[in-house]
């Protein structure tokens, strides 16, 4: 398949679109690449709308735990749905036209929740951290008030973060390429087309990263270095073997989430003999394999959710055989 790529020499005032092209090197199989990437994302999407719907209508999950699985499932469905289906656009029929303001659009959302994303995974690090070190303030702690008050600050937290480096890319100049080799618009993809000096834009972006997903995964693994320390003092092997499989299932979605982001991020600036097409594809795989995976580890290791979601299943196939029958 031939494709002819179009570049952009204009002032910056010219500059209207950017045209991402994918993932380089890997055209002719891209269409290919899209099925797994579609299955993972039909399986993110509903396998999180399936876990907020259980903890929406089931009055007996409004708790904070239970609460704060419905907020990851949210920012999961909206992290994936940002980057995509625009993906899978390109891989189905090629380079891809994402107009100025469409691409800054996108590429705030990605870094918001993204933000968003790890700041839930400490929140319920926190929550853990209260229900088996200090379980007997957990109610007067994680009080309703306090689970609203973090959905805001975590919001916050993102477009307070993200803003400054959208309104940096608007200070630097586009004046001979518009060709992003990307699947989706990102601080730095962008950055790196501009004519003028971006170092202010990467030392921002390290910074903002550091200084928040960082700080969050240092608060987040000392969370569950008190919890295991407690866990250890606990007399009943029950009780040990129920909470480790409960901080399991959160380790292991935390590990993945910040090993594939931290690899993506450092190697996307410091990794130049790692080829393009590997940055890209990691790029895509930590905003896609959390979504997905953290329905499924959820969804197997807590029990309540997996009876409700089991229950539902079940009344609904035997509603439908009745119905069936009465035909």
């Amino acid at each position: 398949m031939d494709i002819t790529i179009k570049e952009l020499n204009t002032t910056p005032t010219q500059l209207t679109f950017f045209l991402l092209t994918g993932v380089p090197g890997l055209e002719d199989i891209q269409i290919w690449m899209s099925i797994p990437f579609s299955f993972m994302y039909v399986l993110a999407v509903l396998g999180n709308v399936l876990v907020m719907a259980v903890v929406v209508y089931d009055r007996s999950l409004h708790e904070p735990m239970y609460l704060f699985l419905a907020m990851l499932a949210f920012n999961d469905v909206l992290l994936c749905t940002v980057t995509v289906p625009q993906m899978l656009l390109i891989f189905w029929q090629g380079p891809l036209e994402a107009t100025f303001p469409a691409c800054l659009t996108q590429m705030f959302f990605v870094h918001a929740l993204f933000l968003s994303e790890s700041a839930v995974l400490l929140a319920m690090a926190f929550d853990r951290y209260v229900a088996i070190c200090i379980p007997l303030h957990y109610t007067s702690l994680l009080t309703g008030s306090l689970i609203g008050k973090v959905g805001l600050a975590l919001i916050a937290r993102s477009v307070a973060v993200v803003t400054p480096g959208v309104l940096l890319i608007l200070r630097l100049d586009f004046c001979q390429n518009n060709i992003i080799r990307h699947t989706y618009c990102e601080n730095m993809g962008i950055a790196k087309l501009a004519c003028n000096s971006f170092t202010l834009n990467s030392i921002y972006g390290l910074s903002a990263a550091l200084l928040t997903t960082g700080l969050d995964f240092v608060f987040i693994s000392l969370s569950y270095w008190l919890i295991l320390k407690s866990v250890l003092q606990l007399p009943s092997k029950e009780a040990r073997t129920k909470a480790f499989g409960t901080c399991g299932a959160h380790i292991c979605v935390i590990l993945i989430f910040y090993t594939l982001a931290f690899f993506s991020f450092f190697t996307h600036r410091f990794g130049h003999h790692v080829s393009r097409h590997t940055l890209i594809l990691l790029a895509n795989l930590y905003l896609l394999i959390p979504p997905t995976m953290n329905p499924i580890v959820y969804g197997i290791k807590t029990k309540e959710i997996r009876m409700r979601v089991v229950g539902t299943c079940s009344q609904t196939l035997f509603k439908s055989i009745e119905t069936a029958k009465n035909r």
